[in-house]
């Protein structure tokens, strides 16, 4: 059976010295993502409003969670089915963190889904 992974927002962040010398002026976190925000997997798709450069840097966390692998970093994440991952902006990096969810329980997580 395929899982759901649920993906929530954990943080927005920005590395200051980085936007300093290299970003636009005014340069803030990224503007696509809050905090607590919350998109669903469905069988290791991509959900439709997250960020196409989010999707990129771990549609293949996602893929394996919905198809069976339950750990991948036993000797730093100690949360079964679960990894935090970034988006590869190496300026204002989005962190989030992926769980795959059974298909009973996608139900819940849908009404935390923000667009």
């Amino acid at each position: 059976m395929v899982r759901d992974v649920k993906i929530t927002v954990l943080e927005t962040t920005l590395n200051k010295a980085l936007a300093d010398q290299y970003g636009v002026e005014d340069l803030g976190p990224c503007p696509c993502n809050k905090p607590g925000q919350v998109y669903i997997s469905h069988g290791g798709l991509k959900p439709d409003d997250l960020c196409d450069d989010a999707w990129l840097a771990f549609e293949r966390f996602v893929f394996a969670m919905a198809h069976g692998t339950d750990e991948f970093f036993p000797d730093w994440i100690r949360v079964p089915k679960t990894t935090i991952n970034c988006c590869n902006d190496g300026i204002r990096p989005v962190i989030f963190r992926l769980e795959a969810i059974e298909p009973e329980q996608t139900k819940a997580h849908e009404g935390e889904q923000k667009a």
